[in-house]
């Protein structure tokens, strides 16, 4: 039976239908917002694999090229791997809904979102995540929603629900806050130096258009005809669970107060192996159980400590910043590189310039886009002291270079200002918590190193909280196993102005407006801190480039010249090219760019590109060679690709009667301009004026 539920939001239909497509599916449901329309599923296995010991949930976002009526670009026309952007939309769902599942649920639950129609207003992975909520909630699977994500844009001082594109290109912010009944469970934004302020009104502003999602779902719900399934949790043995408590308990809680990631590894490790010696031989199949108990009684150790007593592993406060180092110029090859060690997590970040022949192309349901600023981050296994298969870029460092990227975006110069494509590249070296936000301080300090002309430095911090029933508490600056057992990652990154990026992820089921506040303002206080280390290294960025960066020189021409300059089947432009060495490029504006990180070749070229693209003065005088030779004059070509006319009236101070009389093809003429059309740009030209001045 076919079942729809519809609301008008923020001027637009939002429609959630089930029943009609894809009804194998334990859960299944289409939102279509304007044109935009988005299939959401879920199932979940009948049977649990061996040994698994944690929730095996996967996500993913698919867009079809036929949503905007494109084929895919390229060679192979068929759709194959997940785009950047799906990778990164499918992790909004995944990090929105995750921490609502049970923990020790063990059936394995797949949710897949299609996008099915695009219209290029409405963007899909709000609807994707308002489906999978619902299709989760039709299949009665375990799961704590619904959640309803809203995004919320600043235009002209004003707050917009559901920004179109359009609307987003002139806004201050795209924030995308995603609540639920409890508080709000996830968030993330891009923004132009916004305040505090600004974010916190906007999380609020967001929250009715929310709780109407909400209210859409739960309607939905109530009319569904749900499936009864019986689902698979990880067992608890209550006598396996006191001896491993009274076996491990206080040896866990004495070495969870070692700063050093290492060490605490290592003797967390030696207790572990004791812990199971002992216990699997009365037990043979409980090992996952076991490591189960020895991470809950870590967990509860840490939290106590922090919590009831504040203390943290590494003995810092509750508002504490790890020691922090900074180097630039630590490569010597690069265009810049910059090492940003906070604690144990390292980032080395380094800075390549290119040209336009650099630029990412793009290819999405929007239409073909262009890039000209990148940032990738790298984590190799060693950067944790493992060794690990490395099986190409994962999610998570798709998600994490997206986040940095982001945070900079706002201070990268206009391409007017500084014409050179960036690309960063952060390798984390070391990691013990919040790699990403060392990945921003670093390309900070690299991009300086590298002599962009930023609009201000950016830095990064990451808040950490444990929250009990008898109360919460923020902390600054989270270490690995502070984000490991504890309840939020909240990462902001800034300038010393306002907030450019913000990434909320959560274990526990959403936090208040209260915590928001306390959150931001803790990491206000951090950021500025880092940023004084910051400038501290390099105060601005370098006013010169590396010598081994190419130099780009803008000129502008005339638009007519451009099929000059690039000649017939670009000719003349790769004669350049090939003889100067430098790399040419020409937008249809009749923007030339140069480049070449050779002096001489760069000034080469520049120098044939202006000689090609003369533009012929009135009254001034050319020397150059006849080109043609007609009954009623003479064309001379007065530079490369420009010639003009002599009439025949004009060859000579006295009456000529044929052409040839006077010259010939390939002869060389010196000339004056006594005319240029101004519709056609079509040049006169006189050698009898010039005679005239000279008195012959």
């Amino acid at each position: 039976m076919e079942i729809s539920v519809k609301k008008t939001i923020a001027g637009r239909e939002l429609t959630i239908t089930t029943g009609k497509i894809a009804k194998l599916a334990e859960g299944s449901c289409t939102v279509r917002y304007g044109d935009t329309l988005v299939l959401s599923t879920v199932c979940s296995s009948d049977t649990v694999r061996e040994g698994l010991d944690y929730f095996p949930l996967t996500v993913e976002y698919r867009e079809r090229f036929y949503a905007a009526g494109k084929i895919p670009g390229g060679f192979f026309k068929r759709e194959g791997r997940p785009r950047e952007l799906e990778t990164l939309n499918a992790r909004i769902t995944d990090r929105s809904m995750r921490p609502l599942f049970p923990s020790n649920l063990l059936n394995e639950v797949q949710i897949i979102n299609t996008v099915l129609s695009y219209d290029t207003e409405n963007e899909a992975d709000v609807l994707a995540l308002i489906g999978s909520s619902t299709a989760t909630l039709n299949a009665n699977i375990p799961y704590h929603g619904p959640v309803a994500p809203v995004k919320i844009g600043k235009i002209a001082g004003n707050m917009v629900i559901f920004p179109t594109m359009t609307d987003l290109k002139s806004s201050s912010m795209e924030l995308l806050v995603v609540y639920m009944k409890a508080g709000v469970i996830m968030i993330e934004c891009g923004s132009k130096e916004v305040t505090e302020a600004e974010v916190l009104e906007a999380v609020k502003f967001g929250r009715k258009t929310a709780d109407e999602i909400i209210a859409m779902q739960e309607e939905m719900v109530s009319k569904v005809v749900k499936p009864n399934k019986t689902f698979t949790y990880r067992t608890v043995t209550a006598d396996l669970e006191k001896q491993v408590k009274e076996l491990a308990g206080e040896k866990l809680a004495s070495v969870e107060k070692s700063g050093d990631k290492k060490q605490r590894a290592a003797a967390v490790k030696k207790i572990r192996e004791e812990v199971k010696a002992a216990l699997l031989l009365k037990f043979p199949e409980a090992k996952n159980e076991i490591n189960g108990y020895l991470d809950t009684l870590e967990s509860e150790n840490l939290r106590k400590e922090i919590l009831g007593n504040k203390v943290r592993p590494d003995g810092r406060g509750m508002t504490d910043i790890r020691p922090i180092t900074c180097e630039v110029g630590y490569l010597p090859r690069t265009h810049g590189s910059a090492i940003f060690t906070r604690g144990q997590t390292q980032a080395l970040v380094v800075t390549t310039l290119g040209t336009k022949d650099d630029i990412q192309y793009l290819d999405d349901l929007s239409g073909e886009a262009e890039k000209k600023y990148m940032l990738h981050y790298n984590f190799p296994p060693f950067a944790t002291g493992e060794a690990k298969p490395i099986r190409g870029v994962g999610r998570r460092e798709v998600g994490h270079g997206a986040l940095a990227e982001k945070a900079i975006a706002p201070v990268i110069p206009s391409q007017e200002k500084f014409p050179y494509v960036i690309n960063l590249v952060s390798d984390i070296i070391e990691s013990n918590g919040s790699s990403s936000m060392a990945s921003v301080c670093g390309a900070t300090l690299s991009l300086m190193d590298a002599g962009v002309p930023i609009i201000s430095p950016v830095a990064g911090i990451s808040i950490g909280l444990i929250k009990e029933t008898n109360g919460w508490v923020t902390i600054t600056d989270i270490a690995g196993i502070e984000d490991h057992f504890g309840d939020m990652d909240f990462k902001v990154a800034g300038t010393a102005k306002g907030i450019t990026a913000i990434q909320l992820d959560m274990k526990v089921e959403g936090i208040s407006d209260e915590i928001i506040e306390k959150t931001l303002s803790q990491a206000k206080e951090a950021r500025m801190l880092i940023l004084d280390k910051i400038t501290a290294a390099i105060s601005a960025p370098r006013a010169e480039l590396s010598t081994f960066a190419p130099r780009i020189v803008t000129i502008k021409v005339h638009q007519d010249k451009i099929k000059i300059i690039i000649g017939p089947s670009g000719k003349m432009i790769k004669k350049i090219v090939e003889e100067t060495g430098a790399s040419i490029n020409i937008d249809d504006d009749g923007t030339v760019h140069i480049a070449s990180a050779d002096s001489a070749a760069l000034e080469a070229a520049v120098n044939r590109i202006k000689e090609i693209a003369r533009e012929a003065e009135m009254g001034a005088t050319y020397t150059g060679k006849v080109k043609k030779v007609a009954e009623f004059g003479a064309f001379v070509e007065i530079f490369p690709g420009q010639d003009g006319l002599v009439h025949i009236s004009e060859l000579d101070i006295n009456r000529v009667k044929r052409v040839e009389d006077v010259c010939r093809e390939g002869d060389t003429m010196t000339v004056k301009v006594i005319g240029i059309d101004e519709k056609t740009g079509k040049i006169k030209l006189s050698k009898k004026a010039l005679m005239t001045e000279q008195g012959k």
